[in-house]
């Protein structure tokens, strides 16, 4: 336990000091190594055919949304989590089949995983492990850096401190591809925590 709180330490230390001032976020020498789980072990969840079908049935119901309808939907949910109860659009897609799956994924993980979002074609989360700050990712490098980049794209982000659970995170981030079409039609996005890689 010991080792941890020195090793985890001196990460927190190396971020802080590559800290950009204005995020307080840095580079992040994890990289290589995230690229690596990302080609692997976080491409085959995004191949999933349940992750596929979710994407793709919630891509029917949300493709001609307005971005008026996103905002009011996104403020919904912003209402529903800070109220700290679960409202009718949080639950919805904490009930969703595949949020249940995403949740075993992160228990399952041993602390790897911090979190695992799983948005559709504007951006709009189809299933989560757990309950996030807003329902539209649409405006986040997290979508911004996969879904409209292409098919083969990949998005790691900087270090970040978790100062609720003492942990230094990355988020990374790869597009969910219909295997017919070749296209991106969503993307998934994990929370990893460094230490535990």
């Amino acid at each position: 336990m010991l080792t941890r709180v020195f090793r985890l330490m001196a990460v927190s230390l190396l971020a802080a000091a590559l800290a950009g001032p204005a995020q307080g976020t840095g580079l992040n020498v994890f990289e290589s190594d995230l690229a690596v789980l990302a080609r692997t072990r976080l491409a085959e969840v995004a191949r999933s055919p349940r992750v596929i079908a979710a994407v793709r049935e919630q891509n029917r119901q949300t493709a001609q949304y307005t971005q008026e309808q996103i905002t009011e939907l996104d403020e919904q949910w912003i209402r529903e989590a800070e109220s700290g109860s679960h409202g009718q659009l949080i639950a919805g897609v904490l009930d969703h089949e595949v949020s249940r799956y995403l949740a075993r994924l992160q228990d399952d993980s041993q602390g790897l995983f911090t979190e695992i979002i799983l948005m559709d074609a504007v951006g709009l989360n189809v299933a989560v492990s757990r309950v996030t700050t807003d329902y539209w990712q649409g405006d986040e490098d997290k979508w911004q850096k996969t879904f409209l980049v292409g098919p083969h794209s990949l998005h790691i982000g900087p270090l970040e401190e978790d100062l609720s659970t003492r942990t230094v995170q990355s988020q990374v981030s790869v597009p969910v591809v219909d295997p017919q079409t070749g296209e991106p039609i969503g993307a998934l996005t994990f929370g990893i925590d460094v230490e535990e890689l």
